[in-house]
């Protein structure tokens, strides 16, 4: 008489969690060939279901993945009250795009040093610095007592351009070279005068 063998452990492999479903669910004396094929039939399939739904799953995921070092930056445009600002237009020149808020320890750390780089590279590299506050009149301030004088602006659309490079702390930092691609990402306050990075930067 066939006596179904009772599924291993759910972690043995993909499939051992509906073929232990299909063994509780089974009748416990089988008494003929038909419901033996029957069982396996029924494993197979449901099997086979959930291992489809997980490559949908995933490919799903992969859609959306942030870009990496070594593909192309994402253009964007970004337009606040005052100005509006695109990737695109600095296309055939170096960017760092940079993003911050005036409420983020780390991101008032790095500011003066940042403000330096700029000055320092001149027009060989191009910050851009985009802001997540949603008060105006805080990243106003910002600009004022710290004497931000880079690209700045912004971000208020419903699209996060942070979202879309898949930055959610800040702050973080993406390079970008002249043909638009990124080739390194800095995660937390940095020192933007270090003379390795000043020397990278120059490079470009």
């Amino acid at each position: 008489m066939f006596t179904p063998t009772r599924p291993q452990s759910i972690a043995s492999n993909a499939t051992a969690f509906p073929m232990q479903l299909l063994w509780y669910a089974l009748p416990r004396n089988p008494s003929n060939r038909r419901l033996r094929i029957d069982y396996y039939k029924k494993v197979k399939l449901f099997a086979s279901s959930i291992a489809l739904a997980c490559i949908v799953a995933l490919a799903g995921c992969n859609s959306t993945h942030p870009p990496r070092i070594g593909n192309p930056a994402p253009n964007f445009t970004i337009t606040d009250s005052q100005r509006t600002v695109s990737l695109s237009q600095f296309r055939g020149k170096p960017v760092l795009l940079n993003f911050w808020a005036s409420w983020c320890g780390p991101c008032i750390e790095e500011t003066p040093s940042l403000v330096e780089l700029q000055r320092q590279l001149g027009n060989k590299v191009t910050i851009i610095a985009v802001s997540e506050d949603a008060d105006d009149g805080a990243y106003q301030q910002f600009i004022r007592d710290h004497n931000v004088n880079l690209v700045t602006v912004r971000d208020t659309g419903s699209q996060k351009t942070n979202d879309v490079y898949g930055t959610f702390k800040f702050p973080e930092t993406f390079v970008i070279d002249a043909n638009g691609k990124i080739v390194r990402k800095f995660i937390g306050a940095t020192d933007w005068t270090s003379p390795d990075i000043v020397d990278y930067l120059k490079k470009l």
